[in-house]
């Protein structure tokens, strides 16, 4: 008779280092409503408490974007982060923005931790080795569990390229398949979870070819899943952003068969008592940050939030600076996904550092018409590719200055139907003045008379809240599906 077990699956992604409690975007009716949430001294109460009481079978596994988001991370490259992460008991994690330092001071930040980060798709451009483990076993509750860790995939081809100096990043298709056979028969693995960073709907895809995977803990797009999703026999789930939610999956196996499971999306609520020992810890950490980032710098009248795909009021703030400062007929910057809504009321330095924590220079462009529509049809497809693998982008391009009337369905290179700066359509011969932040913003193969401006964004945004005070920054209906 095959022996029953179970086991406990604590997943948490795109945590973007926001060490205490933020505010987070919450879907009521018609209207979005906020409260706060996270932190990680919380975050260590609901894993200690579910430890507690599964103290056979219990895994704690991080998806990545964890050591990059905030200004304290990034600050310290990644260092602040340390002490917090290593007192949580993580298994395993894999990674994204943490190639953000560079991939040496990624790579020593790795060894800092007390858990590996894994990745089978990263790779030394000279030799074509591994830069990092691509699984591990462990042994938990009677059970041998392989783990293998997939990075995000899109660091070489749509990130500066500072970001991946002398690596390369494959998807993981060809790798997949050898390592489960390794896992399966040489390792005698009973149950095998992908620790990945490529996105739900790129999850979805890679666990529908390559079989053999039990359970996806999939990262990188934000998605809050309140149930798992079955795709053939492989259970996929992933867990919101900012470390606001955690997800929870208990299954019951018998023998290496998974014959039932639960799953919790557990909101990281206010009212969850901070554990003490990390709580200490983050106040340590942030106590030389302390004085800038709760410096009030300007107020708000609109709920500033980046959680939705087509155009955000947080980045029309982002751009309206840049328009400002500039003088500029457009303006750009990437769709990124993280940055924690600012409810109105009070603007401090921590907020501004949250919407872009980087702080680049401000550059200016020439962009031809024919670029522009090129560049812009190039992000839609990133964004909207029926090929989750096409899919590399945030969310759509944030503009300024435009208006695109668009077919979401359409096939790649043919969405725009109209595309107007002004009140006047696009010209494709004509040159247009554009700001941008970021290669991202306006990637370098665009443009012309490209130029890093003197002032940084953070500086420029405190300016233009002196002058706009309250701020106002709504939707305008940039781009518009028809």
């Amino acid at each position: 008779m095959k022996r029953k077990t179970s086991l406990n699956i604590i997943q948490l992604n795109d945590s973007h280092s926001y060490f205490e409690l933020h505010q987070e975007l919450f879907w009521q009716g018609g209207q979005a409503v906020y409260r706060p949430t996270g932190g990680y001294a919380r975050i260590a109460t609901i894993v200690k408490n579910i430890r507690s009481e599964n103290t056979k079978g219990f895994l704690f596994c991080d998806c990545g974007d964890t050591l990059h988001g905030t200004y304290p991370a990034l600050h310290s490259q990644g260092e602040a982060m340390i002490p917090v992460l290593n007192a949580l008991g993580i298994d395993a994690m894999t990674a994204h923005w943490e190639f953000a330092f560079g991939p040496e001071i990624f790579q020593e930040r790795a060894s800092e931790l007390n858990y590996p980060v894994l990745a089978l798709n990263v790779f030394d451009q000279r030799t074509k080795k591994l830069i990092f483990p691509p699984y591990i076993v462990k042994e938990i509750g009677g059970l041998r569990i392989g783990l293998i860790g997939a990075a995000s995939n899109i660091i070489d081809k749509t990130m500066p390229p500072s970001f991946s100096k002398g690596i390369e990043f494959t998807l993981g298709l060809e790798e997949l398949p050898p390592i489960i056979d390794t896992l399966r028969n040489q390792e005698k693995a009973d149950l095998i979870i992908l620790i990945s960073h490529l996105g739900f709907p790129q999850d979805m895809k890679l666990v529908e070819e390559v079989s053999g995977i039990d359970i996806c803990l999939s990262g990188h797009t934000h998605n809050r899943l309140y149930k798992p999703v079955l795709q053939g026999e492989t259970l996929v789930i992933q867990s919101g952003c900012h470390g606001s939610f955690l997800g929870h999956l208990e299954l019951e196996l018998e023998g290496n068969k998974i014959i039932d499971y639960k799953h919790r999306l557990i909101e990281v609520e206010e009212t969850i008592a901070p554990d003490p020992e990390v709580e200490e810890i983050i106040r340590q950490v942030l106590e030389p940050y302390k004085k800038e980032l709760s410096t009030v710098v300007g107020r708000t009248s609109t709920a500033l939030n980046r959680a939705t795909t087509l155009e955000t009021t947080m980045d029309n703030f982002l751009l309206q600076v840049l328009l400002e400062n500039t003088g500029a007929q457009l303006a750009f910057s990437n769709g990124w996904r993280y940055g924690a809504p600012i409810i109105p009321g009070e603007i401090t330095m921590n907020d501004l550092y949250n919407i872009i924590p980087m702080n680049p220079p401000i550059s200016t462009t020439e962009i031809s018409g024919k670029e522009l529509l090129t560049m812009l049809e190039e992000n839609l497809e990133r964004t909207f590719s029926c090929d989750p693998y096409l899919q590399m982008g945030g969310y759509v391009k944030r503009c300024l200055g435009l208006n695109v009337y668009f077919k979401i369905e359409n096939p790649s290179g043919n969405r725009i139907q109209k595309l107007f700066i002004g009140n006047e359509e696009v010209n494709p011969e004509r040159y247009y003045t554009a700001a941008f932040v970021t290669l991202q913003g306006v990637p370098q193969q665009f443009g012309r008379n490209r130029e890093d401006r003197p002032d940084r964004i953070i500086d420029a945004m405190q300016s233009y809240l002196v002058k706009n005070n309250p701020l106002h920054a709504e939707l305008r209906g940039t781009f518009t599906a028809v």
